[in-house]
């Protein structure tokens, strides 16, 4: 299989080889013992084949982890970094040099967005302001990726989840400080609807999410008449979402931060599952080949599952972020005038939409729909939670829309998770969940 470069400047890239053996209908832990992973998507070649690999011996990856490196600090951070070491641990496991680009938009991303989150909003508690001025924005976020660095995570975090110094100031929001703050709406009532959050029922009743947004809202209004007027509506829905953090940060300092962490990773999850992250190629060799009618089902199959193969280099993704993408795939070939069900016709699944093993069409790892973590042992290696659907079809749209929120109780394919299911082993509607172990092949080219 081929690969697309993170960067100009790597030289090297390296690719999964899961070999999975079931154990029964059980979840445990994708275990990963060697090193490094890196599938990105190839430019497609004319006939559709795959580049080679050349196999190389790999590097252990466990000594980032257990043995760390001290961070070159700027010493003009004032964020307690020693209160926070539990979180930022959590986060450099998530965020794992060899699974940071994989599992940026489900897991890490979200859990450094976290992060960057509860460390101001718990420095609040000294200084009374929820935002730090930009100068010290700069530094704090430099130590943040040194700290998370030396444990082992990528060193761009910054450019794989988009992160700017500025997402630690105010920006735009005109209140920052805390009495200023709690002065000008009623705290808590947002407290209330937010200290305890119920991560499926949130994403459908989005009880704290309206309450922040109405904090937000409110605060994002107390400025000066003549400025309120020269607002466009571009500017007030980014001073929204300004003051959307500011009220995150508050809400954050007022809780244990493990609790803040559950909850701010509930809430980014309700946004997770609501579309597909993947990028879709040109579907012109797909076209060709199965258009008028499918007159050879042979060539329109190995067409779709070449086009399939390089989706799945792209990330893992959960089981629902899997329903928009076949939704999402299944409404563009139909589009194309592609009327017959093809996912039935060439067996295409949910889990073809994630990241997959070499040579094995029954191993493809679904990451759950709830907020999870990897974890880290020294002696097994990295883990993370996968739901194998291998026998869950994707389901072809009916029609040229897609499909009502996965907050419709009519949807089954899976259905919205129990709040346990993948962490306790239990099944769900619609949902196998199986056991796995894996070991890791370490390929690499040279560019």
């Amino acid at each position: 299989m081929g690969v697309l470069s993170l960067s100009p400047s790597l030289r090297a890239h390296f690719f999964l080889l899961l070999l999975l053996f079931l154990h029964g209908c059980c979840c445990s832990p994708l275990r990963v013992d060697e090193a490094a992973m890196n599938p990105l998507i190839p430019e497609i070649s004319p006939s559709g084949s795959p580049q080679p690999f050349l196999p190389l011996p790999s590097p252990s990856p466990l000594s980032p982890f257990t043995n760390s490196t001290a961070p070159k600090l700027s010493g003009l951070c004032a964020l307690n970094f020693t209160a926070a070491k539990s979180l930022m641990h959590t986060t450099s496991v998530d965020c794992y040099s060899a699974f940071a680009p994989f599992l940026a938009n489900v897991m890490c991303c979200p859990q450094l967005a976290a992060t960057l989150t509860i460390l101001v909003g718990q420095s609040s508690k000294f200084t009374n302001l929820l935002a730090l001025n930009e100068t010290h924005a700069k530094y704090c976020l430099s130590d943040i990726e040194q700290i998370l660095a030396g444990q082992g995570a990528a060193s761009n975090l910054n450019e794989i989840c988009s992160v700017r110094a500025s997402i630690l100031t105010e920006a735009s929001c005109p209140v920052k400080d805390v009495f200023e703050f709690e002065s000008t709406l009623e705290s808590s009532k947002l407290l209330r609807a937010c200290e305890r959050i119920d991560p499926v029922k949130e994403c459908c009743d989005a009880v704290c999410q309206n309450a922040m947004l109405e904090a937000a809202t409110k605060i994002a209004l107390k400025t000066s008449d003549v400025l309120a007027q020269q607002l466009t509506a571009t500017d007030h829905s980014s001073r929204i979402d300004d003051c959307k953090r500011v009220v995150a940060r508050w809400l954050v300092s007022k809780l244990d931060p493990f609790l803040a962490k559950e909850i701010l990773r509930g809430l980014s999850n309700c946004d997770i599952n609501k579309a597909c992250p993947l990028l879709f190629p040109e579907l012109k060799l797909v076209e060709k080949s199965c258009r008028d009618g499918i007159t050879n089902e042979t060539a329109c199959c190995n067409s779709m599952e070449s086009y399939v193969s390089h989706l799945q280099k792209q990330s893992f993704i959960t089981n629902l972020q899997a329903l928009d993408c076949a939704s999402s795939l299944g409404m563009k070939l139909r589009k194309l005038n592609i009327t017959k069900n093809i996912y039935s016709l060439c067996q295409i699944s949910l889990k073809d939409f994630s990241l997959q093993a070499i040579g094995s069409q029954e191993s493809g790892c679904l990451l759950p729909s709830l907020p999870s973590d990897a974890t880290f042992d020294k002696f097994t290696g990295v883990s993370f939670l996968c739901d194998l659907n291998d026998n869950i079809p994707a389901p072809w749209p009916s029609s040229l829309q897609m499909p009502t929120s996965s907050c419709n109780k009519t949807i089954k394919i899976p259905a919205l998770p129990a709040a346990t299911s993948a962490q306790s082993g239990l099944n769900s509607e619609g949902l196998n969940l199986f056991k796995t172990s894996a070991l890791v092949a370490f390929l690499s080219i040279i560019s």
